[in-house]
């Protein structure tokens, strides 16, 4: 197998991996003892070593970069995103708040924006259970929220393609 080596990347789209970085983990990062609220020390160096890797990518020597995470935790002070787009926004029934960073890239432009959507993934599911809203979202899994909607890529691949 032929391998070239490439001196610098032209475009570099990254989707690093978000499970300690993203708001949706917030009930791990910190923990009640005796009715005080403590950081869980362990999650909090998992989610440096999270923003070390993101920033890498953020930072890399390249003119083109995209990458895209959830909202991040507060405490991560993750650079402020360039923009927020739905899957509702790229053909999709779903609605999944995805943030993008870009450097040397425009803003993505929806492609066919649909009014009826229901939640992707599960949220508050505690108070839905108490009748109290949430929602159960539309799918179970955790490889299964990470995917990124075709829609997405599609419009990723012709507009900045």
């Amino acid at each position: 197998m032929d391998v070239e080596i490439v001196g610098q990347w032209d475009m570099i789209i990254a989707h690093p991996p978000c499970t300690f970085l993203s708001n949706a983990g917030a009930c791990r990062m910190y923990k009640l003892i005796d009715g005080e609220r403590w950081i869980n020390e362990r999650r909090l160096y998992q989610m440096r070593d999270g923003k070390e890797f993101f920033c890498k990518m953020l930072h890399a020597k390249c003119g083109k970069i995209a990458v895209e995470n959830p909202t991040p935790l507060k405490i991560c002070e993750l650079p402020k995103p360039t923009q927020a787009i739905q899957p509702y926004e790229f053909g999709h029934p779903y609605s999944k708040r995805t943030l993008l960073w870009l450097k040397g890239l425009p803003p993505l432009v929806p492609t066919e924006i649909l009014t009826e959507h229901q939640p992707f993934l599960p949220s508050n599911t505690s108070a839905y259970s108490r009748g109290c809203g949430g929602s159960r979202g539309a799918i179970r899994g955790s490889k299964n929220y990470a995917k990124t909607f075709p829609g997405i890529a599609k419009a990723m691949a012709e507009q900045w393609g």
